[in-house]
């Protein structure tokens, strides 16, 4: 299947590794051009010189998303050195899993207030294309209690009650938004990987109830990420995609 993404303008941010990186060399690959962000340098140059090594225009910069001047900067920049945007993946997460003032503050900030800026600093481009879309990425913890539960599970539910809500004010101006989550997630550097470390009974069970006896790959989330993203999802516009492998029960 053709997914039109050819010569399309994507930003991903957190997308120097993991799911991020994932979905951005994922549009690379069906080439689009592409801007990421993350907060280390080097991992950002890295990244960048890889996603160019496909053939694509690609660029980027090393911030923190929860800075909202240095966010909105970064979104004007790609637009300009790109030529405009189509689609934006709003996928950094603080990972603050808790319930103290700290937590919730982090996953405030980070998780919630950095998909509201980067999508008003985004829309008066992504207004300007004929396939703009926004994909909020969230999490199976969302709508599900489990040991997330608290500041992480409560602000990814917020994202996506965000997500259907945009959908519907942003419409009319032909941007599509939609909502993934991902189940278990296993990567290099990843939160399960510290998880399998340093708290390998909490990995143990938890891998136990996947009914995959596996967790999902940073790529099997980026193919969904990019699908739904894309002109090929043209009808697709206040969904929320679960990817996690039957993981979860809720209907």
């Amino acid at each position: 299947m053709d997914l039109g993404l050819n010569g399309k303008r994507a930003l991903v941010t957190g997308a120097s590794k993991g799911i991020g990186r994932a979905i951005a060399e994922t549009f690379a690959a069906e080439g689009a051009s592409v801007s990421i962000c993350a907060r280390k340098a080097d991992e950002v140059a890295a990244t960048i010189a890889s996603l160019q090594a496909r053939g694509v225009r690609a660029c980027g910069r090393a911030l923190d998303v929860a800075d909202a001047a240095a966010l909105n900067a970064w979104i004007a920049a790609s637009a300009a050195e790109l030529g405009g945007i189509d689609a934006l993946v709003c996928n950094v997460s603080a990972l603050a899993v808790g319930d103290t003032v700290e937590t919730w503050e982090q996953s405030f900030r980070t998780d919630m207030m950095h998909s509201v800026n980067a999508v008003a600093a985004a829309v008066p481009f992504l207004e300007k294309s004929a396939s703009g879309s926004i994909v909020l990425i969230a999490s199976v913890s969302g709508f599900e209690v489990d040991f997330a539960a608290g500041s992480y599970g409560a602000t990814k539910a917020a994202l996506i009650h965000y997500a259907k809500g945009l959908s519907r004010q942003l419409v009319a101006k032909g941007i599509r938004v939609n909502c993934v989550s991902p189940g278990n997630t296993y990567f290099e550097g990843g939160i399960w990987q510290n998880i399998e470390k340093n708290m390998p009974d909490l990995y143990a069970s938890t891998l136990k109830v996947n009914p995959t006896g596996r967790f999902g790959t940073p790529q099997e989330v980026a193919n969904g990420v990019v699908f739904i993203s894309s002109p090929a999802a043209s009808r697709i516009s206040g969904a929320h995609l679960v990817i996690d492998g039957a993981l979860t029960v809720a209907v």
